[in-house]
């Protein structure tokens, strides 16, 4: 399979997912890069180019947690391929913000405590940060979902749903929560509230306590529990 935008972002990614893409979605990534190297002759995409398949560097056998959202952050040097993620250097948007707000609240924690850089330690930990569409032009929110990122991300999901030996999906939000139907709940744990942006987050996401009931399925299931913070 032969990509141009997508070159260097396919080439980090976990085996697994370059066989995977390679073997059961070459056609549609095609199409899909062939429309972004078109695009950016003249449009502004983030995430960067090698980081749009960032999400993709666990494989699928290892995920403990799938974090889903919907669209990268289309503000300037926002997006970095993981979905809810910013950099260290980024104000935090107000999404993240109230995510740790919640996490503070589960562990009785001061939220100024914590940093950007907490996403990243959890993808470390085999905590998968994927957008159901995975680029956007800059300014221009839901701008690239035409393109039929989610068709690929769906088959993601499923293939976690099948290699993964237990998951816990944490889909937040009615377009997250739309993607349980792709999950085998008697294997896997689904939780499911409202997004923590500031239009929804007081209407369910606080409280909804997902850090420590993720924890405490991953620990009955004899897997290590994910250090938040």
């Amino acid at each position: 399979m032969k990509l141009n935008y997508l070159a260097a972002s396919f080439a980090t990614i976990a085996p697994s997912w370059q066989q995977f893409l390679t073997q059961k979605q070459a056609e549609k990534l095609a199409v899909i890069d062939q429309e972004l190297t078109s695009l950016s002759q003249t449009e502004t995409i983030y995430p960067p180019s090698d980081s749009i398949l960032r999400a993709l560097n666990i494989e699928s056998s290892q995920c403990k947690v799938v974090i889903l959202g919907q669209d990268p952050y289309h503000g300037e040097g926002e997006a970095n391929g993981l979905a809810f993620a910013v950099n260290p250097n980024i104000k935090t948007p107000p999404s993240l913000r109230n995510i740790f707000k919640e996490l503070a609240q589960e562990y009785a924690l001061d939220a100024k405590s914590l940093g950007n850089e907490l996403l990243e330690k959890w993808n470390q930990q085999n905590v998968m940060l994927l957008n159901a569409t995975l680029t956007v032009l800059k300014d221009k929110a839901n701008s690239l979902q035409y393109l039929g990122w989610s068709e690929i991300t769906d088959a993601i999901i499923q293939e976690i749903n099948q290699h993964s030996p237990r998951c816990v999906f944490i889909l937040w939000g009615n377009y997250a929560r739309s993607k349980k139907v792709l999950i085998d709940s008697h294997k896997h744990l689904i939780l499911e509230s409202v997004h923590p942006s500031p239009l929804s987050a007081s209407r369910g996401f606080f409280g909804c306590n997902h850090f420590q009931l993720t924890n405490q399925f991953l620990i009955s299931h004899n897997l290590a529990p994910i250090k938040w913070f």
